[in-house]
C-alpha cells in the first residue's frame, strides 16, 4: 500500500462532483432570497412614494387658495360690517334707493360666502356657544349674561376653516367666572 493513494488534500472534498453543486445551489438560494427581499422593499418604497405624491397633490389642490382666501376674508368682513352698520329700523324708513343698495350689498356678501364655500372655505360654527381654543381666539372675558363660565358670549370677528385646517380663528369674548362678592374691609371691622 502506498501513501499516495490514500491521501486526499484538505482543500478538496472527498467527492468532487457533489460538493461544488451543493455550494453553488446554496449560494444561488441565498442570492435569490436577497434579491426577493430587495424587490419587495423596492416595490414598497415605490408604493409609499406614489401614496405620498397623491396626498401632496390633493393637499396642493385643496389648499392652493389659502393665501387668496385669507386676503379675501377682509372683503367679507367689510360686507358684514356694512350690513350691520345700517340698523333694521332705519331700513324700514329708508328710501327705495337705499333699500336697493342694502339688498345689493347683502346679495354680494351671500355670493362671496357661497364662492368661498365652493372652494372649501367655511365659517366656523359658534352656535353651540362652546369655546374651542383650536378654532376660537378669546380676546376678552366679559360678564356671563347668564352663560356658563368659559362659553362664548359674543363673536367679534367670524372665523374660517379651509378643508380641515384653520384659516382664521373666530375672535370671541368669553364669559368669565363670577367670583362671590367679597365683604368690604370696612364692613368686616365693625
Amino acid at each position: 500500500m502506498s501513501d499516495t493513494q490514500d491521501y486526499t488534500p484538505e482543500s478538496q472534498p472527498a467527492n468532487d462532483s457533489e460538493a461544488p453543486e451543493t455550494d453553488n445551489l446554496a449560494g444561488l438560494t441565498a442570492e435569490n432570497a436577497e434579491l426577493k427581499d430587495r424587490l419587495l422593499r423596492a416595490l414598497a418604497d415605490v408604493e409609499n412614494t406614489r401614496r405620498r405624491a397623491e396626498r401632496d397633490r390633493q393637499d396642493a389642490s385643496q389648499y392652493a387658495v389659502t393665501g387668496f382666501a385669507r386676503d379675501i376674508l377682509a372683503v367679507a368682513d367689510n360686507f358684514a360690517r356694512a350690513i350691520e352698520a345700517y340698523p333694521a329700523d332705519a331700513r324700514e324708513s329708508a328710501s327705495p334707493q337705499v333699500k336697493a343698495v342694502i339688498e345689493g350689498v347683502e346679495a354680494t356678501e351671500r355670493q362671496l360666502l357661497a364662492t368661498l364655500e365652493r372652494h372649501g372655505v367655511k365659517l366656523i360654527d359658534t352656535s353651540d356657544g362652546k369655546f374651542d381654543p383650536h378654532f376660537h381666539q378669546a380676546i376678552a372675558e366679559v360678564a356671563g349674561e347668564g352663560k356658563a363660565p368659559g362659553s362664548i358670549v359674543n363673536v367679534v370677528q367670524t372665523g374660517y376653516v379651509i378643508g380641515d385646517r384653520l384659516l382664521r380663528p373666530a375672535m370671541v369674548t368669553v364669559a368669565r367666572r363670577e367670583t362671590p362678592a367679597q365683604p368690604s374691609p370696612s364692613a368686616a371691622e365693625t
